[in-house]
């Protein structure tokens, strides 16, 4: 009886997950054992070949072509995801069309898709002889760009998915009162709409940076994989590892990740800007 009251005394609540002290041992733990302690071994790894090994890996041009290949198509991929997620998110939210509900789903098949046969449809569709770059005398596969598109396909949900929530937040009323007004749909679109989206956009860039940066599987076969071309920084790691080079793909590794870390730092901090000026609007 005494324990039946003392639950139902003011200011006292029962939370529905263990107390603070528990949780937060667990916390703790997994992100340890998942995460920070496999970057420790990294990072330990790489510390053997010492500054002079880093300069070496950075002073190597096919290293520097393959990460800027891999950072740079990632950064164009991710702001083209966020450009078209947007407009594919506003389209499955404001309008009712026959195969809503499929389209709807077709957007996270790139989430359950094996890469490798994202990669394989990529290629026989982007490829020479392939239903798209058959037409076109200049090859898309085997070429930075084919590695962008490969890159839009597997970014485009995070980009979708970030935004599409926010959009159902938006009261239709608003824009009617805006345009009542005398306000145009350019202004429309600049003050009253896309505010209050900047902080889901920006969430939306984050994840689908990280995830193409990440990117492997589908693009190996879309890359063609050329020394100064074409290759990316993961396959440069693996070709190295393949060479029982451990040293030097530890260091490749160290380096993609001091820049990885850098950027979604940058981002968060425009992003966490972002929501303070327009977290109310």
């Amino acid at each position: 009886m005494a324990a039946g009251a003392l639950s139902i005394l003011p200011g006292r609540r029962r939370s529905a997950i263990p107390g603070f002290g528990l949780a937060f041992g667990y916390t703790l733990t997994y992100l340890g054992l998942i995460v920070l302690i496999p970057l420790a071994a990294l990072l330990m790894k790489s510390s053997e070949v010492g500054l002079s090994g880093f300069r070496e890996v950075l002073a190597d041009e096919r290293v520097r072509h393959a990460l800027w290949v891999s950072f740079g198509t990632s950064f164009a991929a991710a702001l083209t995801a966020s450009v078209f997620g947007l407009l594919i998110a506003w389209v499955l939210v404001r309008y009712e069309f026959p195969g809503r509900r499929i389209a709807d789903a077709v957007v996270d098949l790139p989430f359950a898709l094996p890469t490798a046969v994202a990669g394989i449809a990529l290629a026989a569709l982007y490829g020479p002889n392939g239903w798209i770059g058959g037409f076109f005398e200049r090859r898309i596969a085997f070429t930075p760009l084919g590695i962008y598109l490969a890159l839009v396909f597997v970014a485009l949900p995070f980009a979708v998915r970030t935004v599409q929530p926010l959009i159902e937040e938006i009261d239709r009323e608003i824009e009617e009162a805006a345009a009542t007004l005398g306000s145009s749909r350019i202004r429309t679109i600049l003050t009253v709409i896309l505010p209050p989206l900047v902080p889901g956009l920006l969430t939306g860039f984050v994840l689908a940076f990280s995830r193409a940066v990440g990117e492997y599987g589908s693009v190996i076969f879309v890359a063609g994989n050329l020394p100064y071309v074409s290759e990316i920084a993961p396959l440069l790691i693996v070709i190295k590892l393949d060479e029982f080079d451990i040293a030097g793909a530890t260091a490749i590794a160290t380096v993609m990740l001091a820049i990885s870390f850098a950027a979604l730092l940058l981002i968060n901090l425009i992003q966490a800007a972002s929501r303070r000026r327009f977290g109310h609007v």
